[in-house]
Parts: C-alpha cells; sequence; structure tokens
C-alpha cells in the first residue's frame, strides 16, 4: 500500500497544480480556464497530495 499512497500523492500535486494553472488563466483550452475556483481547488488538492506523499512515505512496510 505504501507504493500505491506515493503515487496517488504525486498524481494528486501534479492534477492540483494543473487545475491552479487553468483557474489563473496560465493554460488555455479548457472550460475550466479562468474560472477562480479552480485556483482555489487545485492547491487544496495539492495540499491533500503533499500530505498523504509525506504519510505514506513514513509508513513502515
Amino acid at each position: 500500500m505504501r507504493p500505491l499512497g506515493i503515487v496517488l500523492g504525486v498524481i494528486m500535486v501534479l492534477m492540483g497544480a494543473v487545475w491552479t494553472f487553468q483557474g489563473l488563466g496560465y493554460l488555455e483550452g479548457s472550460p475550466m480556464t479562468d474560472q477562480s475556483i479552480w485556483a482555489v481547488i487545485g492547491p487544496i488538492l495539492a495540499g491533500f497530495g503533499v500530505g498523504l506523499v509525506i504519510v505514506s512515505a513514513r509508513r513502515r512496510a
């Protein structure tokens, strides 16, 4: 379960970054572009992802 938690956490961080940049208007071509809600949800998701990576990495095998 440890590698799965790390992989999911990294995916969450990457998705959070994409959502943040779309919400801020830096990534275009999506209905999410320039929608401020995604600029808020993105960092929250990324923060949970970082937390999941930390918890998973500290867990003993």
